[in-house]
């Protein structure tokens, strides 16, 4: 067992409405425009989550396919999904989206988690996941909520 960090996570408040936000967040077609892990190239239009148990398809840049299995939902407060390999089980990590309004923005806060993430392969790009990463997700969420 190792002492290592498996959970990353980065706040900041967003000047847009949580509504806008969270829209942005749970329409996968809108996530490459705004991933600070420059992993996502595209998603087909359609696949608004809206439930727990919802899975969303991802292409990664790499070419790669990922179904995304939603395991956490609160309309336009929380989001979080696993990934996994098409038609297989979630391979051990999450990532979570939580936005809290506040005043006329958000509070959102993004966060990472792999602490069930036991791949080999996985675990070097497991460890680059950064609160750096992920606030870079969250300031280029604000740039397109701020600007639409």
């Amino acid at each position: 067992m190792t002492d290592e960090q498996r959970i990353s996570t980065a706040s900041r408040r967003i000047g847009a409405p949580a509504a806008r936000i969270f829209e942005l967040i749970a329409d996968p077609a809108r996530q490459p425009e705004w991933d600070g892990n420059d992993n996502l190239a595209e998603a087909s239009a359609g696949q608004r989550v809206r439930a727990v148990g919802d899975v969303f398809a991802m292409t990664l840049t790499n070419g790669f396919v990922r179904e995304n299995h939603v395991v956490e939902f609160d309309e336009g407060r929380v989001i979080a999904w696993c990934p996994a390999e098409p038609g297989g089980a979630p391979i051990g990590h999450r990532w979570r989206w939580e936005v809290a309004p506040d005043g006329d923005g958000a509070l959102v806060t993004h966060t990472y988690d792999w602490t069930d993430l036991h791949d080999e392969q996985r675990l070097p790009r497991a460890r680059a996941t950064t609160a750096d990463r992920l606030r870079a997700s969250i300031d280029r969420l604000a740039e397109v909520a701020e600007r639409d």
